[in-house]
């Protein structure tokens, strides 16, 4: 185990699996992640090699078959799927949100029907918040529901940005309903919508287009999702309640913060390692670039932001193992750990040099990746921005 992020007050079997996973990055996932990220190709033998491992079904409870870990030990293996290649970290992500709002937020039936496939990677889950006019401002949903006369709901609108939109299964789909109070954050609701895989019309008025393509995160599909009158159950809604998808979904998104802080960290971890072992290879002036000042000062640095990132990321998921609303520590650690992240990776690539800008090496590639950290799960701007507000709250004058 390296110094960085070391395992103090973990129990041996969290210990256990930490190990796993690395050991499987190690020899699974990085020898294989710059082939498949510049073919953009989807890695189907890591996601079987991970279903085997057990790692779509982390957090699910036993009793659904699961292996009912907490979201440390999730977030801690994310740390280290990212480290080997963050596409990958991605694929989990959407389906691990899905399952944990599931969890959350089911009804017995909803849990019994779906939890035991998600854990095996049977049923792929995705999560569909955004829109085409809408990020962070979940208020100005569009996609509309509207109830019919048997009881059952149409859905029709354009969603954005579903990491897994191809592969997934079922889908946390919020939408607006003309049910619920007046307030403009209790008329949502989350719906459960099945689909096959794959791109076209993936269920009846269901239509999955085809792959954005993106500058990086590559390799995991990111796609729109079409829905034109497509009809779905009432028993499909998550709770079994309409006007509560808001806080469903922002429950779901706390989480999704400290999954990508954890990604965040995974990139940073990575990019330290490249600088320190090129450092140590590349030779000026006579000695290794390492024995320069400049560059030393900066691979202390480096350290130092990895290891505060991580501290943060443990601090909000411990926080949120606890049941209680934590916003400013998710989206602290969030910003801290994508911004950190951001920085080390750019110093890594100041200590390759020209080399950096190739292809041929690593850190090309986490340029690119770690750019996706800056804005997923709300941009250090809207962190701020929950952040100032509950601080205002907690220290408001008398």
């Amino acid at each position: 185990m390296s110094r960085l992020c070391q395992t103090e007050g973990l129990t041996e079997d969290q210990i256990e699996i930490l190990k796993t996973v690395r050991t499987f990055v190690d020899e699974q996932i990085i020898p294989v992640a710059q082939e498949l990220e510049h073919a953009d190709e989807y890695p189907q033998e890591i996601v079987d090699g991970l279903k085997e491992l057990g790692v779509f079904g982390l957090m699910i409870p036993e009793e659904y078959g699961g292996l009912g870990e907490s979201l440390l030990t999730y977030a801690l293996c994310v740390e280290e799927i990212a480290r080997g290649w963050m596409s990958v970290s991605g694929v989990i992500n959407t389906h691990f949100i899905m399952a944990y709002m599931l969890m959350q937020h089911g009804t017995p039936e909803q849990k019994q029907k779906y939890l035991p496939r998600m854990a095996t990677g049977e049923v792929r889950g995705a999560f569909s918040m955004s829109e085409p006019g809408l990020g962070s401002d979940v208020s100005a949903v569009s996609t509309k529901a509207t109830k019919q006369a048997d009881g059952s709901y149409s859905i029709t609108g354009q969603k954005m940005w579903l990491t897994n939109g191809a592969t997934s299964t079922l889908v946390a789909l919020l939408c607006k309903t003309d049910e619920g109070a007046d307030s403009v954050y209790r008329n949502m609701t989350t719906f459960l919508l099945e689909k096959e895989a794959g791109f076209g019309e993936t269920a009846q008025g269901v239509t999955v287009p085809g792959k954005i393509d993106k500058m990086g995160y590559k390799g995991v599909e990111t796609t729109e999702l079409l829905l034109d009158g497509h009809q779905i159950a009432a028993e499909q809604i998550l709770g079994g309640q309409p006007g509560k998808g808001f806080f469903h979904v922002m429950d779901g998104v706390e989480v999704g913060r400290v999954n990508v802080a954890a990604r965040a960290c995974g990139l940073a971890w990575r990019g330290f390692e490249l600088a320190v072992a090129y450092a140590q290879q590349r030779r000026t002036f006579g000695k290794v670039i390492a024995d320069h000042q400049a560059v030393l000062f900066r691979i202390a640095d480096m350290a130092t932001k990895v290891e505060t990132a991580h501290t943060m990321m443990v601090r909000a998921a411990r926080l949120k193992e606890t049941g209680r609303r934590m916003d400013v520590e998710a989206g602290m650690a969030k910003m801290v750990a994508s911004e950190y992240a951001n920085e080390v990776v750019e110093d890594s690539f100041r200590i390759h040099g020209g080399y950096g800008y190739s292809k041929e090496y690593e850190i090309e590639r986490l340029m690119r990746e770690v750019k996706f950290m800056l804005i997923g799960e709300g941009t250090s701007d809207i962190q701020k921005m929950i952040i100032g507000r509950a601080l205002l709250k907690d220290y408001q004058l008398r």
